[in-house]
């Protein structure tokens, strides 16, 4: 599975000179691609669109600056405060939902439910779509 965030990239975003947090890193560019593939519907097999790269690297600043604050709505500090999204992804989910409609993604399915009468002496079952 090819990444569509470097190492190097986020790093210099972040203003990162040292190779301290790598490791950190890595394990954020991780976890923010898996979340990204599973919102786009993309199996492991599946290419990662290399244009919703931006998405990949802003969220992945996000979860960064969000260290120590996990779970928090809100922070405040000697007159600095910082609210934070539910998701870090949200800002990006018409991106996401445009790229989803676009390549066949948001395909709803037809299922069929069937609806058994255990007092009936035979197998007609009504169905229902839904």
């Amino acid at each position: 599975m090819e990444q569509s965030v470097t190492l190097e990239n986020l790093k210099i975003m972040l203003q990162l000179k040292t190779d301290k947090q790598d490791e950190l890193l890595k394990l954020i560019i991780d976890n923010t691609e898996q979340a990204l593939r599973f919102k786009l519907g993309l199996g492991e097999e599946e290419d990662f669109p290399s244009a919703l790269g931006f998405i990949s690297l802003e969220v992945c600043v996000r979860r960064y600056n969000r260290i120590s604050n996990e779970g928090m709505s809100s922070y405040s500090q000697e007159g600095q405060s910082i609210t934070f999204n539910s998701s870090d992804f949200d800002d990006f989910e018409g991106d996401i939902n445009a790229w989803r409609e676009q390549n066949g993604k948001n395909v709803k399915s037809l299922g069929r439910v069937q609806f058994f009468n255990p007092y009936r002496g035979d197998s007609r079952a009504l169905q229902s779509r839904d």
